[in-house]
């Protein structure tokens, strides 16, 4: 008897342990997933991030099937997007428990971008061909994160890969296409394991066949074009200051004054005179007359309308025609989403309520030094689809950034890495310039040819060629690969359909 009760205690005591358990195993996949992306871009860790939360989630009710997903996403966002403490606390000027309070509503309201989609996936999808349905519905909730309440594709699976040999499926089908060939691979390999030996030919396929593919999509359209980024390192905390004003003044005045003649185009970061162009004039018309007659520069700046709105834009100097207004604002940062249920909430927290204006979503590319230039300020850039809309009419792409709000987090690095996947995806020699770090010159291949220091005033120097041609991403964007998600996902659907049909049919013969 008392062989019994030790039984039914164990039993009971596994059962509950077994969701605290499947939480830390999701909590650490998340982690893991991080720990793919850049700086530490160990990109073989996105698969296995994929097969932890795969692995027997069939067998789990809805309910904690959406406790593992939001586990997971607790762990990707809480390791992944810890710089946004950083960025609240240290150069928001909010105190430490407030930071940290807001950093985690935000890590818990993204995890549910996983929560949501996986609790519905046990709900609707079939076993037999779970692994398709599941790394189709893990590119859906990708898809959903791209674009709800804006969007916030940061983090993406797919942006692992850039340096594995997976990355030239990127310019087929994009990130979006390398998140799925990640949680296949993912998926896959969990049935492999199960000794289903037929599965190795599938999986084998996704990594054989980026050697087929054509090296290089894009041929170059002209003569490679001499380039300076010039990198200020101006400290965020007096940057909006009368000191920090006369400090961006000096310090680009004089390291644009110091570059050689023969540069054609020289970049400043965003809103490097922290100031508005109305107010900069006098300054940028002295800068325009000490450049060279073929030299031109752009700079990022605000500007206000005649109606008061205001925009972060890029505009240039000597010869440029065109300027860009960025058309995705970062929420909380440079707009408030849902003004009037939220102001009130920054007020009590002591926080400003930003207000900028978006630009318009189609915007013609700008000419400078002979070329075209397709540009994306800051946060933009890991839109996949803003920046393939930018490079159609484009031989250059340009992100200027101000990254200094990410302090020495990993936030800049990630933020690189989805720069040179752009370059990747669409074929384009790609500018990065930067207020601290990362500052980087990127070829067409998604390669850094040069990069300046972190943290330091610097002046990168290089060239890039102009290119010519689209790759398949560039005129398709994400669509097909987005479709290609919801029909595998859909491919769960008729057996689980039919499988209740039948479960139904049974009980109503008992």
């Amino acid at each position: 008897m008392d062989s019994l009760d030790q039984e039914k205690k164990y039993t009971l005591f596994a059962g509950r342990l077994s969701p605290i358990v499947d939480c830390v195993v999701a909590l650490a996949a998340g982690v893991l997933t991080t720990l793919s992306a850049a700086p530490f871009s160990l990109w073989w860790l996105g698969p296995v991030a994929v097969a932890l939360v795969y692995w027997k989630i069939q067998s789990l009710t809805p309910a904690m099937a959406t406790l593992r997903g939001w586990c997971y996403g607790v762990g990707l966002f809480g390791s992944g997007t810890s710089w946004v403490f950083v960025a609240i606390h240290d150069f928001g000027g909010t105190g430490a428990l407030v930071a940290m309070l807001l950093t985690t509503l935000f890590v818990s309201a993204l995890a549910l971008f996983f929560a949501i989609p996986f609790g519905l996936y046990r709900r609707i999808a079939g076993p037999r061909l779970a692994f398709l349905s599941f790394a189709g519905m893990w590119v859906m909730s990708e898809w959903l994160r791209t674009w709800l309440f804006t969007g916030f594709p940061w983090l993406l699976l797919g942006t692992s890969q850039i340096d594995s040999p997976l990355a030239p499926w990127a310019p087929v089908g994009g990130v979006y296409l390398l998140s799925l060939i990640t949680a296949l691979t993912g998926t896959l390999g969990v049935e492999v394991l199960r000794r289903r030996w037929v599965f190795l030919v599938p999986m084998a396929g996704l990594w054989i066949v980026p050697f087929l593919l054509p090296a290089q999509w894009t041929t170059p359209a002209g003569k490679p074009i001499q380039v300076a980024l010039l990198q200020g390192n101006l400290d965020q905390r007096i940057k909006w200051t009368a000191q920090g004003q006369r400090e961006a003044i000096s310090i680009y005045t004089a390291m644009t004054r110091e570059q050689a003649k023969d540069i054609d185009l020289i970049v400043w970061p965003e809103a490097a005179l922290p100031m508005l162009e109305q107010e900069a004039q006098r300054i940028l018309e002295q800068v325009a007359s000490d450049l060279g007659p073929d030299t031109a520069l752009l700079t990022g700046i605000l500007q206000r309308d005649g109606e008061g709105r205001s925009y972060n834009s890029v505009i240039g100097l000597n010869d440029v025609q065109g300027e860009y207004q960025k058309a995705h604002l970062v929420p909380f940062g440079e707009y408030l989403p849902f003004q009037s249920l939220l102001a009130d909430t920054l007020a009590f927290f002591d926080l400003p309520a930003p207000r900028l204006t978006p630009g318009s979503d189609v915007q013609a590319p700008l000419h400078v030094a002979g070329t075209t230039i397709g540009t994306a300020i800051c946060y933009e850039i890991i839109f996949a689809d803003h920046v393939a809309q930018q490079a159609r009419n484009a031989e250059l792409l340009l992100t200027v950034s101000n990254d200094t709000w990410f302090g020495r987090s990993i936030g800049p690095h990630q933020h690189l890495q989805m720069a040179r996947l752009r370059a990747l995806e669409n074929g384009r020699h790609l500018l990065r310039a930067t207020s601290n770090g990362v500052t980087a010159i990127i070829d067409s291949q998604g390669h850094v040819t040069a990069r300046a220091p972190q943290f330091e005033q610097a002046s990168l120097t290089g060239e890039v060629t102009p290119m010519q041609g689209l790759t398949p991403f560039a005129r398709t964007g994400s669509g097909p690969a987005w479709i290609l998600a919801a029909l595998l996902t859909l491919l769960g659907l008729p057996l689980n359909l039919s499988r209740s049909k039948n479960d139904a049919l049974d009980e109503k013969g008992t």
